[in-house]
């Protein structure tokens, strides 16, 4: 479904577009527009990749009509611009709703206008059951996007999809790139809670999620990809190991925002979700403003079920988790240098 079509990167500077880039530039995808607002990454990034099939769009997802200039002639989008830092937007919450709530806005609205073929919006297991800004507006952009799908009518031109996925291993931003320069400069390890639990996820994986939702997605559905989770303290010792530091472990605990696990799949979403097996789909919530529905009618399967977080789902060792290190590019630099 890629051949010959024009591909947008909202955000597309980042960790997960050049991801996105590495997947697809040898690919028979005509082209390939990066959308971003920071003009200096995409000089580096068009002197490293050198190649007439990517193209850069400076703009803001905050700003429709750069959006819309250009969404022309695009036929899918990836909208992965957000503001991600929990600590950040807990102290500025108005710019998380900015970014992340009504540039989202924009980024449907432009494409709806521009018939785009399918947009994939990327969300968080921070958006489900959250506790701090960066959850909560990612969260309100999974609703704005199924609440948009549920008014577009079976002939409409664009099909708008979502993902959600854990933690991205090494991605900008991360507790492993912090990790691994405080090993180097022979700094105790800041870890929060040692028990604390996340999900554990390759870039890879990431973009093999969304190019899963580009296949396979319908109007309002909501991706999620299985994944295994580890504790915090684990992954200190096994980046320890890998790198053969003897630096303190230091617990400073709990950051603002920050939960003990996380969820990806809540009971509510997992009694109406199919299991692809490697991946969820979780169905838009169909019902209408008959309040009978939600008060007074309930699902006993819901007291059966138990959300699908990073506590019950499979607990990686400190060997399986110095395994999926090691198989990424960024430890192996890491190592080498």
């Amino acid at each position: 479904m890629f051949a010959g079509k024009t591909m947008m990167i909202t955000g597309g500077t980042g960790s997960f577009g050049n991801s996105v880039l590495k997947r697809f530039l040898d690919t028979q995808v005509k082209e390939i527009r990066v959308f971003s607002r920071d003009e200096k990454k995409q000089e580096d990034m068009r002197i490293a990749l050198n190649n007439s099939k990517v193209k850069f769009y400076i703009g803001d997802v905050r700003d429709h009509e750069s959006l819309s200039f250009a969404m022309n002639g695009v036929d899918l989008i990836f909208h992965a611009a957000a503001l991600k830092q929990v600590p950040s937007c807990e102290f500025y919450p108005m710019e998380a709703v900015r970014t992340n709530i009504l540039g989202a806005e924009n980024v449907l609205n432009a494409a709806m206008k521009h018939n785009v073929r399918k947009v994939i919006v990327l969300s968080t297991d921070k958006a489900v059951y959250p506790i701090n800004a960066m959850g909560m507006s990612k969260a309100l952009m999974e609703k704005l996007m199924v609440a948009k799908a549920r008014t577009m009518d079976g002939g409409s031109e664009t099909v708008l999809c979502g993902t959600r996925y854990g933690n991205v291993m090494a991605s900008r931003g991360s507790v492993i790139p912090l990790f691994v320069r405080q090993i180097k400069e022979g700094k105790p390890l800041t870890v929060t809670d040692p028990n604390m639990t996340r999900f554990l996820m390759s870039l890879d994986d990431a973009v093999d999620l969304v190019t899963y939702a580009f296949q396979h997605g319908k109007q309002g559905d909501i991706f999620v990809q299985k994944a295994p989770a580890s504790t915090i303290g684990d992954l200190a010792t096994a980046l320890l190991q890998i790198f053969n530091g003897d630096n303190e472990i230091r617990v400073i605990g709990t950051r603002h925002g920050e939960k003990l696990y996380e969820t990806l799949v809540t009971r509510e979403e997992l009694a109406r979700a199919e299991d692809l097996g490697d991946y969820y789909r979780i169905f838009p919530d169909d019902r209408d403003l008959n309040y009978n529905k939600y008060f007074t009618e309930g699902t006993e399967q819901l007291s059966l079920l138990n959300d699908y977080n990073s506590h019950n789902t499979s607990r990686l060792t400190v060997d399986e988790i110095k395994k999926r290190l090691l198989e990424l590019d960024y430890i192996r630099e890491e190592l080498a240098s």
